[in-house]
């Protein structure tokens, strides 16, 4: 049997990061994760490659591991919106809508979406 874990992490930084986004359209969240996950190690103050892990685990329901990197993306980048906005839907999908709304509400406003205020 072929051990495809080491090509899937072999590659330049921007190769490996373009294979992640391929699996991801591709809907192949695993693998995407997989190497996001050793892309991220590597070069951790790299913010967009930890959304696209934290998206990856949600879809791929690993949602312990996705609220973990958006909680990492928010203590660095507390106005980032989109990591807010899905570390309010993880938080949801686990059952945590307390936890949920603050940062769903503050995704909404840093986004412009103040409702009927």
């Amino acid at each position: 049997m072929v051990n495809t874990t080491n090509y899937y992490t072999q590659g330049s930084p921007a190769e490996r990061w373009e294979r992640a986004r391929k699996f991801f359209d591709a809907k192949e969240y695993t693998l995407a994760a997989q190497i996001l996950d050793d892309l991220v190690a590597e070069i951790p103050e790299q913010v967009a490659a930890r959304l696209l892990l934290a998206r990856a685990y949600y879809h791929s329901a690993q949602l312990g591991r996705a609220e973990a990197e958006l909680r990492t993306v928010v203590e660095r980048d507390p106005v980032e919106h989109y990591a807010r906005l899905m570390l309010g839907r993880t938080l949801e999908r686990q059952g945590r809508h307390e936890e949920a709304g603050p940062h769903l509400r503050m995704a909404a406003a840093f986004a412009g979406d103040f409702g009927d205020a």
